[in-house]
């Protein structure tokens, strides 16, 4: 009878030793962007799809070349990040399953009330970014090839206007994140580039204000892919698809349309559902 209950006990205690390494597996990595972290949707939205799922969800918050870099190096399981060629491209390397749209919002110019580069009101975002040039203003950079900077790129190159040349003078590249961007812009009384959902957030303007909106060329688009399995062998895949399901679904589309910062939208769903 001892044999029996010490077999016995010992049988219960792996078994619960087992459960317990299983759930610790249901959780995922999600390689994202500062401004989704920044802005407080996934602080919003995550608790949500938890509850329904089970699956714990592990935020890496940087910026879009970095997550991308991550993920193609297998440290993650799911990518959610806002820069749609270089997307496009991790899919077609192989890095990606297959590449949703999500949501969108855009981006705006902000800067100094007194506006030393005459902007204000200005709709041709190239066209702001030749004037700040051409004043020699400061504006700060984040520097760090996340989705935000490689939009800014893309208008500098627009604007025909090479700001490296003037790195360390009136151009200024920080390698930081959104949040910490504006800060430094705050600080500095410069002109910079955010997404307009992490500026909504955003609880030290300063003397900043938005200057420049509205130009169709300033539209950012969120997308999710998750990390291609057959490259990396430890993906998660059917818990990282679980997610994706969820937030390009009916309940994640509404959860993101639902954040909301002083009763201004931030995010707008624009996902085609994958879970008819």
């Amino acid at each position: 009878m001892t044999v029996f209950k010490s077999v016995a006990a010992g049988a219960l205690a792996l078994a619960l030793l087992a459960g317990q390494a299983a759930a610790t597996e249901d959780f995922i990595v999600v390689q994202s962007t500062t401004s989704t972290q920044n802005s407080g949707l996934l602080d919003e939205i995550l608790p949500e799809f938890e509850a329904a799922s089970g699956i714990d969800v592990r935020v890496v918050a940087v910026g879009t070349g970095q997550a991308l870099k991550n993920a193609a190096n297998g440290d993650g399981d799911v990518l959610l990040v806002h820069a749609k060629p270089a997307e496009e491209k991790f899919v077609a390397d192989g890095f990606g399953v297959q590449r949703f749209d999500v949501m969108y919002n855009d981006f705006v110019i902000v800067g100094p009330q007194d506006d030393p580069a005459g902007i204000r009101g200005l709709g041709d975002a190239p066209a702001a970014l030749a004037k700040i040039s051409q004043s020699a203003a400061p504006f700060a950079s984040r520097g760090d090839d996340s989705g935000t900077h490689k939009k800014e790129q893309a208008l500098w190159n627009l604007a025909r206007v090479d700001p490296a040349a003037s790195s360390g003078n009136w151009y200024r590249e920080t390698g930081s994140g959104m949040g910490a961007i504006l800060n430094t812009a705050s600080a500095m009384n410069a002109y910079t580039m955010t997404d307009r959902a992490t500026w909504l957030a955003f609880n030290n303007k300063g003397n900043l204000e938005i200057l420049t909106e509205g130009d169709d060329r300033l539209f950012n688009q969120y997308g999710v892919i998750l990390v291609n399995p057959d490259k990396h062998a430890n993906v998660k895949a059917d818990l990282g698809q679980t997610f994706i399901d969820w937030l390009t679904g009916a309940d994640g589309q509404k959860a993101i349309a639902g954040f909301k910062v002083n009763g201004e939208q931030l995010f707008f769903p624009n996902a085609v559902s994958q879970t008819n």
